[in-house]
């Protein structure tokens, strides 16, 4: 697995932001930004960020929480709650920036969240010009998810980049009908859209390595059907 590093940015408004990033040893296919879930950049994280890296793809992971990286398995961090929407998607713009610096075209960038950053990953797929997004068990499908970050099913049909979302039906914070109204909202953008459950997995996936597999092999088609 190709090793990660960590960079700091400094920001317009006397913050910085720490980016983690990984680069292909060959050739570059394009540039991932990597969303992380509500746990922050964890091991785990930086495990996706050097895999997709192994895959040919630069990737970037923006450490959304200024103040702390990583909580306890199964807390619910007060940075969520503090979380703000406009926040986070500046800090995601700053990640597809430093892509940009690194020579990488909007056309083949693109962005893959989890949980929390899932659904940010869908809200910058209705915002911003780029390739391609996936979600993975993003919430706020009905209501938004932190202040200034619309509901999904708003974001649906302004989608303006194809956009994958992987969801476990066992996953209890977001009810199937929620997935349903989803992927029905969905179907009325004028891009490439699929939403994909897994009837025995969370949208974690690691309780069912069958479906583990297959959202890992659906995310790297995705990607590599559209950032061309």
């Amino acid at each position: 697995m190709t090793q990660t590093r960590t960079e700091t940015i400094p920001l317009t408004d006397g913050r910085e932001l720490r980016l983690t990033v990984a680069e292909p040893e060959n050739a570059v296919r394009g540039g991932l930004v990597v969303l992380h879930e509500a746990r922050g950049v964890t091991d785990t994280v930086r495990g996706l960020v050097g895999t997709l890296a192994d895959e040919g793809w630069l990737v970037v992971a923006p450490h959304l929480y200024h103040d702390a990286d990583e909580v306890s398995d199964g807390d619910v961090p007060d940075q969520v709650r503090r979380l703000s929407g406009e926040a986070v998607l500046a800090d995601t713009d700053v990640a597809f920036v430093w892509l940009g610096d690194q020579g990488v075209p909007a056309d083949r960038m693109g962005v893959l969240g989890f949980d929390l950053g899932g659904s940010v990953a869908m809200v910058v797929a209705g915002s911003r010009t780029i390739g391609a997004a996936v979600t993975i068990g993003g919430g706020g499908i009905l209501t938004p998810l932190a202040e200034g970050l619309p509901s999904l099913v708003e974001v649906a049909a302004e989608l303006t980049c194809p956009w994958l979302g992987l969801y476990g039906d066992e996953d209890g914070a977001i009810g199937l009908v929620e997935v349903e109204k989803l992927r029905d909202a969905a179907a009325s953008a004028e891009v490439a859209t699929d939403v994909v459950r897994f009837a025995d997995s969370s949208h974690r996936f690691d309780t069912s390595p069958a479906a583990s597999a297959e959202a890992w092999h659906r995310v790297l088609n995705w990607f590599d059907s559209h950032l061309r």
